[in-house]
């Protein structure tokens, strides 16, 4: 994988590649406070099958110092750039977490690029999805992670997410970069919902324009995951894979079945 940068006015992101020139390639996202590591069985797996693209995103990991001063449109337009720069006209995203809300608005922002969409324990970015509730808390998260205990946040953040062995002790190395600096985390992680509740205010359509694959964790506890994704499949039609076993980062917990499930849909784009 090369490593590159791509310069926007409010920091550099880092981003890797596997440096073919298809113009179709596999971009994976990584969620909230994840780096590209989160994604390293897929892109071991795949870096000599398709042309893939995984970034740092904005503020994570690499991707840093970076004012946070952001919005979910602002990345994905930034992820428009790096394609444009890349040569890279139809890509296929497949995003966990906050990286499936970057492929919706995506979508949402070029409906005519996106080549195919694959939510690994994300859910829908329509407001319709959610309660007032539930919009109110998350705008409000940072001071919950600025004043959180670092032990029992780490050890939270660590079992939260992943069943798996592996899964458990790559986030746990993930989650250490901001060992010492809580600040930081709790204004990337405190800042993303907020953003993200911002962007489901904007009420816009969000819809899907191209083959789409909707997978979940049978053990994914991270807020109100399931329900979401129960809702989303039952309301769009969208098929969906649930993962057994598997936690809210599905693609640590079960690498092997995740990996099948994008290149079945990877040969059923190529038909």
């Amino acid at each position: 994988m090369i490593p590159k940068q791509y310069e926007t006015p409010k920091g550099t992101i880092h981003y890797w590649t596997n440096g073919r020139d298809d113009t179709c390639a596999i971009a994976f996202l990584p969620g909230l406070t994840a780096d590209h590591r989160l994604f390293e069985k897929q892109t071991e797996y795949f870096e000599d099958k398709y042309r893939i693209l995984v970034w740092d995103a904005p503020g994570h990991s690499a991707s840093w110092p970076f004012d946070l001063s952001f919005s979910l449109k602002d990345k994905a337009q930034w992820l428009d750039g790096i394609f444009r720069r890349e040569g890279i006209e139809q890509p296929v995203i497949v995003g966990q977490s906050m990286g499936g809300y970057v492929g919706q608005m995506y979508s949402q922002l070029f409906p005519d690029k996106l080549r195919g969409f694959i939510s690994v324990d994300s859910a829908p970015l329509q407001r319709r999805y959610l309660t007032s509730a539930e919009i109110w808390l998350l705008k409000r998260m940072e001071p919950v992670y600025r004043h959180y205990p670092w032990r029992s946040l780490l050890k939270a953040g660590v079992n939260g997410v992943a069943e798996s062995e592996y899964g458990r002790r790559l986030m746990h190395d993930i989650m250490m970069v901001y060992d010492g600096d809580q600040a930081r985390y709790a204004n990337l992680a405190g800042g993303g919902y907020k953003m993200l509740a911002e962007a489901m205010e904007e009420d816009l359509p969000y819809e899907l324009h191209c083959p789409a694959l909707l997978i979940c964790g049978e053990k994914d506890h991270a807020g109100s995951c399931i329900r979401y994704n129960k809702a989303w499949h039952k309301e769009t039609g969208i098929p969906i894979e649930w993962i057994k076993g598997a936690g809210h980062n599905s693609n640590t917990d079960e690498p092997d079945i995740i990996n099948g499930l994008i290149e079945r849909f990877m040969k059923h784009l190529e038909k």
